[in-house]
């Protein structure tokens, strides 16, 4: 179970690289879909035992990040008509590197952090370490909305992961909570983004400094 969950968990890592290395919005909201997808099926991993509430907070995870979210963001492009991140704060390549060296740190990090035995073993906190500060590096170094809608996701992503870990403790009605104070965050998300696009004819974040009372 442990080399198939840490599989999962690299890939959600590597899905965070992606993330931050593309400039084209499309491919960003493909990894941050695969990543909810991947981060879905977690818990059926962690429990070993499928019960229906488990089973129900799957399905919801899975269709929620994987499939309604990103058609939401997709559907926010191209009525705003935007494909790539043009200009960003912070550049691809240092984001990059960002990324990179704070995966590796988190790796060393969770190494000497006193972890329940069956913990002690999995990527589950170097995974959350490394998405929540990927969020941050995307919320922070991208100008367009949808960029930062992403980073939003991606971030959430990382504290879904840190919730993993609780999986045994905490009742499925958490995270089924977590999951729709998401969904509602997108929805409102999106009426921002829509309403910037409509008063800005434009995504780009920068363009609200001009406002004044």
């Amino acid at each position: 179970m442990n080399t198939n969950l840490n599989l999962l968990i690299g890939l959600a890592m590597g899905l965070n690289l992606i993330a931050l290395g593309s400039s084209r919005l499309p491919s960003l909201i493909r990894a941050v879909s695969l990543q909810g997808m991947v981060l879905g099926v977690m818990p059926l991993l962690i429990e070993g035992v499928a019960d229906w509430r488990l089973i129900l907070v799957v399905v919801a995870t899975v269709v929620g990040k994987g499939f309604v979210i990103p058609a939401l963001l997709r559907r926010a492009m191209r009525a705003a008509n935007i494909e790539r991140e043009l200009d960003p704060l912070i550049g691809f390549v240092p984001s990059l590197l960002l990324g990179a060296g704070g995966t590796i740190v988190a790796v060393a990090f969770a190494s000497v952090l006193p972890l329940l035995p069956e913990h002690a073993g999995l990527l589950l906190v170097p995974g959350a370490l490394a998405s929540v500060l990927t969020g941050f590096i995307l919320l922070i170094g991208r100008v367009k909305a949808i960029s930062q809608v992403c980073g939003y996701l991606i971030l959430e992503n990382g504290i879904y992961l840190f919730g993993l870990l609780l999986i045994r403790s905490t009742p499925l009605l958490v995270e089924a909570g977590v999951l729709l104070d998401v969904t509602v965050g997108v929805f409102v998300i999106g009426i921002i983004v829509d309403r910037i696009q409509r008063a800005f004819d434009s995504l780009d974040t920068r363009k609200l400094t001009i406002l004044r009372e």
